[in-house]
């Protein structure tokens, strides 16, 4: 549970130290249009620090760390929200400093989606082999002898 609370401190951070470099990059370059910089500390935010500090919660609930899933998890979507928000970071700058960014970025940042993608299928096939069964409405209560809860009388159910 450690590790899942420190994720989620650390993206806070991220997002803390990726929001101050937007406002000071763009205010030192005279920058007033659009730049991918104006929504990492939003993904650092709700992607990284959200996501991990309900990731806790659910851990809390369901134990998600006794799963060898949960180690995928953890992995490729952190991998996946690092590379893209080094895209972003990495094209944002570019536009501020008014230099080309190429295809190779954009590859990249697709890759990180995927990774993304991919963390969260994983956390969901985790969740769902973690959850408990759930019982049919059609299933009779069981009496506290283990018997059947069927009623004596016939033809009420």
């Amino acid at each position: 549970m450690r590790k899942i609370l420190n994720t989620a401190h650390l993206y806070m951070i991220i997002g803390l130290v990726s929001g101050f470099y937007y406002r000071e990059l763009t205010k030192l370059n005279d920058f007033t249009g659009d730049t991918q910089l104006s929504v990492v500390h939003t993904h650092a935010f709700a992607l990284g620090m959200l996501v991990f500090l309900i990731v806790l919660i659910l851990e809390k609930q369901f134990a998600l760390t006794s799963s060898r899933l949960f180690g995928w998890f953890f992995w490729i979507y952190n991998a996946g929200l690092v590379l893209s928000m080094a895209m972003m970071t990495l094209h944002g700058t570019l536009t501020v400093l008014g230099r080309p960014s190429g295809d190779a970025i954009a590859l990249i940042a697709g890759l990180g989606h995927i990774l993304l993608t991919v963390g969260l299928v994983l956390l969901f096939v985790t969740l769902g082999k973690l959850l408990p069964a759930k019982a049919r409405p059609d299933a009779e209560p069981a009496l506290p002898d283990g018997r059947a809860g069927a009623t004596s009388a016939p033809g009420l159910r």
